[in-house]
């Protein structure tokens, strides 16, 4: 079964930087015609050297799959040449879906670590209602899930107007797709 707390000491300082950096980098969408609150960033666990990020693509791409942690699993993957990513960390802005987290999983990264949680970001867009922890709990894949780790700051990303705007778009398109 999987393991669900680190345990670790010093482990804090490392997380919050390494989520704000990911923070920044998911921040830059926000003055773009496309703005995303996902953004996901995978580093060696050991050495904390940055492997791969990327940011939620749903809506440019039109795939429904297209999520920060499942599109920089993806690349992460190519970059290596190989399907798993043990000796891996992710960071994501947002607590991972569970489809993200299944992916995770699949993907056997060490450990997860976001910054809001599903419950933020379901006040702004749909959310599958089951926590990354409870996947993990579920699989024969160990994973450790952490978080929130600078959670009020991602957050933000959820109520900048501009992502505020793309969110009353996204609501829109889903009203006329249900009239279709």
């Amino acid at each position: 079964m999987a393991r669900l707390k680190s345990g670790r000491t010093g482990q804090a300082p490392l997380d919050e930087s390494r989520m704000r950096a990911l923070y920044r980098f998911t921040a830059r969408t926000l003055n773009t015609s496309r703005p995303v609150p996902f953004g996901a960033l995978i580093v060696h666990t050991r050495t904390g050297k940055p492997l791969m990020q990327a940011t939620n693509a749903v809506m440019r791409e039109n795939d429904p799959s297209s999520h920060a942690e499942v599109r920089t699993v993806r690349l992460a993957c190519k970059k290596l040449k190989r399907p798993s990513l043990v000796g891996y960390t992710m960071y994501s802005t947002c607590e991972p879906c569970p489809m993200c987290m299944a992916n995770a999983l699949w993907a056997r990264l060490d450990r997860v670590v976001y910054g809001a949680t599903i419950a933020d970001a379901s006040r702004h867009c749909f959310q599958i209602h089951i926590p990354a922890r409870q996947v993990a709990r579920r699989a024969d894949m160990p994973c450790i899930v952490d978080g929130p780790v600078l959670r009020d700051l991602c957050v933000m990303l959820f109520t900048h107007p501009n992502m505020q705007k793309a969110f009353r778009t996204w609501s829109s398109s889903r009203t006329k797709a249900k009239n279709l």
